[in-house]
């Protein structure tokens, strides 16, 4: 079966050769913007310089992954602190209508800022908000953190090069050292983590997948909802400083009208299974996530454990990529927290991994728009 980047891309040539000379430039001045697009996605992940001051604590911080790339958070500083809290204006209710996702991502973020923090020599701690709309923050406590921590340093350094890589990986075993290497930095108070890394059991979470994904597919707003998020060409991307970019996911770049068209020819159910398909057999493990108390403080602290779980990857020169789709559909929870042996818990997060590709990095917003007073 023809890959989805397979008929995006000939979609888009032939839809050149029949509009002619305009289109054309179009696609030639997208690829001029995508030399731009390289610079820009460059600045936004420069390494931490000593002694940070707190709006470059927050960059690192936005470099977390997100539902949809949507990164729906805002930070507040202040002499206490520096604060996290949801943007609600920037969720996505179709796919994650009980703001799950939402807080995972702050939880992402958290982890990320409080080990640019403490890389960056201000000691403090991790303060989590249990009721009501939820947020967390990193409290300043005085003092200089500690000068060495050889995991603390080994993570943060990993924060910028980190990206969610949804391609094929290789299929290769993950050591066992580096297994356990994964589970020893992703350790975090009130988060179980499942590593699956049998073929059979990866088969059954692929399946889940798959028949989440139909679901998912057969819904229009769900579709609506996430072509609202891609982002086709660089300038749209930069502009917006959000969403799914399209060469992040490995599809062509393309002029955002282009792009729709291409997504209305390209985008259905039986292409996206064979994608993930491929994707889940080239995979050389699983992570499950299940945090013990359902609600905004239990999600963040699972956000935290996946985000340090992906830090520790990408030290060990693997990819991950989120397949969500059994935790998204309610109907298939209960299959996956069983094969992960969570007894009934709702599972929370499904992660694949494995050595793969370097992909393009994701937008993000500038610092000052993600600042509130």
């Amino acid at each position: 079966m023809m890959s989805r980047r397979a008929i995006l891309a000939g979609g888009a040539g032939a839809l050149a050769a029949g509009a002619g000379i305009g289109v054309a430039a179009s696609l030639l001045s997208t690829s001029r913007a995508t030399t731009v697009y390289g610079r820009y996605a460059g600045d936004l992940r420069r390494p931490l310089v000593p002694l940070p001051d707190v709006r470059d604590l927050v960059r690192y911080a936005t470099l977390a992954p997100n539902g949809h790339n949507s990164q729906p958070w805002l930070f507040r500083i202040s002499a206490r602190g520096i604060g996290i809290e949801p943007d609600f204006s920037r969720r996505t209710p179709v796919v994650d209508p009980d703001d799950h996702h939402l807080y995972v991502s702050l939880g992402c973020a958290l982890e990320n800022l409080a080990l640019a923090a403490a890389a960056g020599g201000r000691r403090g701690e991790v303060e989590i908000a249990g009721t009501g709309a939820g947020g967390a923050a990193f409290v300043f406590s005085g003092g200089t953190a500690s000068a060495t921590d050889a995991l603390r340093d080994q993570l943060c350094s990993a924060i910028p090069a980190r990206q969610s890589t949804r391609g094929l990986y290789d299929g290769r075993a993950v050591a066992a050292g580096d297994l356990q290497a994964l589970h020893r930095a992703a350790a975090v108070a009130g988060v179980d983590l499942a590593v699956i890394t049998t073929r059979d059991a990866i088969d059954r979470a692929r399946d889940l997948v798959i028949a989440g994904n139909t679901a998912q597919m057969a819904d229009r707003a769900f579709c609506r909802e996430l072509e609202d998020w891609i982002r086709f060409s660089p300038g749209r991307a930069m502009a917006r400083g959000d969403g799914l970019y399209a060469p992040a996911s490995g599809n062509p770049v393309l002029p955002e009208w282009l792009g729709s068209i291409a997504f209305a020819l390209a985008f259905t159910a039986s292409a996206e299974n064979d994608k993930y398909a491929r994707q889940m057999d080239s995979s050389a493990g699983l992570a499950v996530f299940a945090a013990a108390t359902d609600g905004p403080a239990g999600w963040i602290a699972v956000g935290r454990a996946c985000q340090r779980f992906c830090l520790m990857a990408t030290v060990l020169g693997l990819k991950t990529a989120f397949v969500n789709q059994p935790v998204e559909v309610a109907a298939f929870r209960s299959e996956l927290s069983a094969l992960a042996g969570f007894a009934g818990r709702r599972p929370d997060l499904l992660l694949r991994f494995g050595a793969g590709p370097a992909l393009p990095f994701s937008p993000r917003r500038p610092v000052e728009s993600v600042i509130v007073a």
